[in-house]
């Protein structure tokens, strides 16, 4: 299982306030000593990701609350499986049922679309990669949701990969330019940069930069870069982005580049259905 996010625990509290507000007036309407049992399972196929969230989330309610679960993130799940079972106070377990739920469902869901690219270009040596277009306040939960379906992650954030684009190249002067300035001012850091033509391209190798991002190469030309990059300069790293999808990775994969990149893991989610069903006893 990947590492958890630090932050996790934040983004559970933001997500509780924001649904509990000054209270849960529904769950109020359930006697304080009412005793709840419940199940959840999923109603397709899938890649579990988000217990972590589901247990902290039930936890800040009542720790009175249990939780059994019997899939594991990062596991392929079927339509119909059982996932956990909870069992505890009805007000906490009703209070928190979306909140926990939304997480499960959304990661999942992320996981399920890194999982479906990790496996279309299974047998090739190029990795898939998420980006940073997450939904804002849950990057580190959607990339951690990547990582549990195969791909691995990109830059996290601003601050943990230099990549040059066009504005930051037009401000340098040059391609050489700003990865001589990145050099020479972001230590410890990988300098990506990059690159929308063949002359780009050329330019970007010679300055020897860690990675270069092929941005809306074909595939002739995304063999013709990993050719020269492999007579030229083979320690640098070559990332495809641009127009990927399910019907075109892999062949982007076959031309022989290292990574690619793929917004849509985590910017067009699909959330996965799960349903909680309960059964009430007695105080």
């Amino acid at each position: 299982m990947p590492e958890i996010p630090a932050d996790l625990g934040d983004q559970v509290d933001a997500a509780l306030a924001e649904d509990i507000g000054r209270g849960d007036v529904s769950a109020a309407l359930v006697p304080a000593a009412q005793r709840v049992r419940g199940r959840v399972i999923t109603r397709e196929a899938a890649v579990l990701a988000g217990r972590p969230w589901v247990d902290a989330t039930f936890e800040r309610l009542d720790p009175a609350v249990t939780l059994s679960w019997h899939a594991a993130d990062g596991e392929r799940i079927a339509a119909g499986q059982l996932l956990f079972e909870i069992a505890g106070p009805a007000r906490a377990v009703l209070t928190g049922e979306r909140t926990a739920l939304n997480f499960l469902q959304l990661l999942s869901g992320t996981a399920t679309a890194a999982r479906a690219y990790v496996d279309a270009i299974a047998g090739t040596n190029c990795r898939i990669l998420d980006t940073r277009k997450t939904l804002p306040g849950l990057r580190t939960a959607q990339k951690y949701a990547v990582r549990c379906g195969g791909a691995d992650n990109h830059r996290l954030g601003l601050f943990d990969r230099v990549l040059i684009k066009e504005n930051h190249i037009a401000a340098a002067g040059s391609i050489t330019a700003a990865i001589a300035a990145a050099r020479g001012g972001a230590t410890g850091v990988d300098v990506e940069v990059e690159v929308e033509t063949a002359q780009e391209f050329e330019e970007a190798l010679s300055a020897a930069p860690d990675i270069i991002l092929l941005d809306e190469f074909s595939l002739p030309d995304l063999r013709a870069a990993v050719a020269l990059r492999d007579a030229r300069a083979a320690s640098v790293k070559l990332e495809a982005s641009g127009s990927v999808n399910l019907k075109s990775v892999r062949a982007i994969a076959e031309t022989g580049v290292d990574f690619i990149s793929v917004g849509s893991i985590t910017k067009h989610v699909t959330a996965v259905d799960l349903s909680m069903r309960l059964e009430f006893g007695g105080g």
